[in-house]
């Protein structure tokens, strides 16, 4: 746990379930992310992880359970909570139609960015995209379509930042720039990020603190690079094929 005044919880989930008729895709599940901080939200394909990012983005209203982005519950304040959060994914491009510009400028009047010229400039200038302002982004290489899916999540300079796969399918140079950008976005300021990824090596180096995910309920917690060795594994790819392959048991292990 950190300490001081980074001790403020910029997420707040409190016993959130989603059930679907008799399947229950998110069990109770409870977990805080706090200022500066970068936890991976991991599991198997099945465990619960989109639908929990779903109704962090309030796209799903959950069955139960309370979501509060600082402090400010989704459900009774969404307008002002969802202010403070923006996402990206390489499973969501943008519209491939709009240059680059007028993506961001479209999303900056949804997000009702105040003084949105020079906002986009600035993260022109950050992402590396200057010279693709007026291209369509739908010509753009993936990583280069990922630079301007980050740039249009911090048009709002969010305090919740969401990443759901954001380096998958891009080559190990451009993941690594992503990975340090995040990095540098996470340290310098007030926000946080819940990070999911199938990638063990990259959730180990980005990540403060990492949460498993299985059956729909939070499993295990801990720091990605001491929490293999204590379930007795050696890499944290090892820990997560056994969260797949043997949830039950890792849970009569955590079990008092």
């Amino acid at each position: 746990m950190k300490s001081g005044s980074l001790d403020t919880l910029v997420l707040s989930v409190t016993a959130l379930r989603k059930t679907y008729g008799a399947h229950t895709a998110v069990d109770g599940i409870s977990f805080h992310v706090r200022r500066r901080e970068i936890v991976g939200l991991l599991g198997p394909n099945g465990a619960g992880k989109s639908t929990t990012i779903n109704m962090l983005l309030g796209v799903l209203q959950p069955t139960s359970g309370t979501i509060a982005i600082e402090g400010t519950d989704l459900e009774t304040h969404r307008v002002k909570a969802l202010s403070r959060t923006n996402f990206a994914a390489v499973y969501a491009p943008l519209p491939g139609n709009l240059t680059v510009a007028q993506n961001l400028r479209v999303f900056g009047l949804i997000y009702g960015v105040k003084g949105l010229s020079a906002r986009i400039e600035t993260l022109l200038e950050e992402y590396d995209l200057k010279r693709f302002r007026d291209t369509k982004c739908g010509v753009l290489s993936s990583g280069e379509q990922t630079r301007v899916s980050l740039a249009k999540a911090m048009l709002n300079e969010p305090r919740l930042l969401l990443l759901d796969e954001p380096t998958a399918s891009l080559d190990p140079a451009t993941a690594l720039d992503i990975r340090t950008r995040i990095k540098a976005f996470a340290a310098s300021g007030n926000s946080s990020v819940l990070w999911t990824s199938h990638n063990m090596y990259e959730v180990e180096s980005v990540c403060d603190r990492v949460l498993f995910l299985a059956r729909g309920r939070v499993l295990l917690e801990g720091d990605p690079k001491t929490l293999p060795r204590e379930h007795g594994k050696a890499t944290l790819e090892e820990l997560f094929i056994a969260v797949a392959n043997e949830p039950l048991a890792l849970e009569r292990n955590e079990a008092p």
